[in-house]
């Protein structure tokens, strides 16, 4: 296996270490040193044992916490991890800006991943892209909300996406001219809630939204994946990703979450890429890419008879994407303002302020506001945080007003 970098000289920074795709990051460059060296974590600060046990096993140089007031749990949970033995132990810092500077930190040759949850996200991929390094980027809100800010930010090829779905059609794609593509498909499991009709989710609860039948994610992930509002937001990008229209984007039910999504090309043919649900394969192949890392998961068994099932999308009972396609289309920073909505009403609903289904009601609800405040690629990082802004002030007041 041949890398751009002699083998253990490039460099790595997780952003998100502790969730489960930064676990599993970590865990994947483990296995296989020649990758990356994991020279930074940032974290949220949330669970400082588990800080402190990638601490001793991989040896970061810096750490950083988001969330000063955790600054020194995290701290404190180092320090009895590494006992005496503290000759190396990494530079602590906290707060965001610690985490864009982390993020850009690196150089051509290096990697860094982004897994962090949410918006937030938007300022280290910026400055990550900015670094020239490449990006594997699992926090997809920031390339929905940011748009063509981190489009026209990242070379050919800088960006590779950590996402079951991105990377199938990463790879479908391989060889493919642009012009050949006719449209991808986007697979989606149907969560925990496939089949039932709008009245049976009158009363989900936020136990019931976790319970996801295929992957084991975070709370606000699991969340969106239970709404579709996941689905959404992979639908724009796939958008933004692979260049092509909402409208050339189509989405699946695939209930077995084995063909992870498709190509349709212009001649009729589809290709599809398919594997067991392990968000090791999309790691690996962001993190290795070009190349292949033998044994990194297991493949299928065609040696026993299975079945494979697609069913199209209920629009009427999951409405995230038809909205998404909509704010999509309406531009002006419309998909900045439906993800920061979503954020709040998540929050609210673990909350007990909002009911399941008023979740994406509650999106549409603010879309459709004339307050809500519309921005420009020129308008830079600032114009799309003024229109998040404004979605969340939107958000709470709708919510404030709701009834479960």
């Amino acid at each position: 296996m041949t890398h751009a970098s002699a083998p253990g000289s490039r460099r790595a920074v997780i952003l998100g270490s502790t969730g489960s795709i930064g676990t599993q990051s970590l865990e994947v460059l483990e296995r296989y040193p020649d990758l990356a060296r994991p020279v930074g974590l940032a974290v949220s600060g949330s669970r400082p044992a588990l800080v402190a046990e990638q601490v001793r096993a991989h040896r970061p140089e810096r750490v950083v916490v988001a969330d000063d007031a955790r600054a020194e749990a995290v701290e404190r949970a180092i320090a009895e991890a590494l006992g005496p033995d503290r000759a190396d132990a990494p530079r602590l810092s906290t707060g965001a800006d610690e985490v864009v500077a982390l993020a850009g930190s690196l150089g051509p040759d290096d990697v860094v991943l982004n897994a962090m949850t949410g918006s937030i996200g938007l300022r280290p991929t910026l400055a990550a892209l900015g670094s020239g390094a490449r990006l594997a980027l699992a926090n997809k809100e920031s390339l929905v909300a940011g748009g063509e800010l981190v489009v026209r930010a990242a070379a050919p090829g800088q960006i590779l996406p950590v996402d079951s779905e991105h990377t199938a059609i990463a790879q479908a794609l391989a060889g493919v001219a642009h012009d050949d593509i006719a449209h991808l498909v986007v697979t989606a499991s149907g969560g925990p809630f496939r089949g039932r009709t709008r009245a049976e989710l009158a009363d989900v609860t936020p136990e019931q939204a976790l319970a996801h039948p295929t992957w084991d994610m975070g709370r606000v992930i699991t969340t969106n994946s239970a709404t579709l509002v996941n689905k959404a937001l992979e639908v724009i990008e796939a958008c933004r990703l692979f260049d092509l229209p909402e409208d050339r984007v189509q989405v699946v039910v695939h209930p077995q979450s084995i063909v992870h999504s498709m190509a349709t090309l212009v001649d009729g043919s589809t290709i599809a890429q398919a594997s067991p649900p392990d968000m090791r394969h999309a790691i690996g192949w962001a993190l290795a890419h070009p190349a292949k890392l033998p044994g990194l998961a297991r493949a299928l068994d065609f040696s026993r008879a299975q079945e494979w099932t697609f069913e199209p999308l209920d629009e009427e009972t999951f409405g995230a994407v038809a909205l998404a396609r909509a704010a999509h289309r309406r531009g002006g920073g419309a998909m900045a303002a439906m993800n920061a909505a979503n954020e709040e009403a998540v929050d609210a609903f673990f909350e007990g302020r909002l009911s399941f289904l008023g979740i994406v009601d509650l999106l549409a609800d603010v879309l459709a506001d004339p307050a809500l405040p519309t921005t420009t690629p020129a308008d830079g990082v600032e114009g799309v945080l003024a229109v998040e802004d404004a979605a969340r002030r939107l958000a709470r007041e709708r919510i404030g007003a709701a009834r479960p």
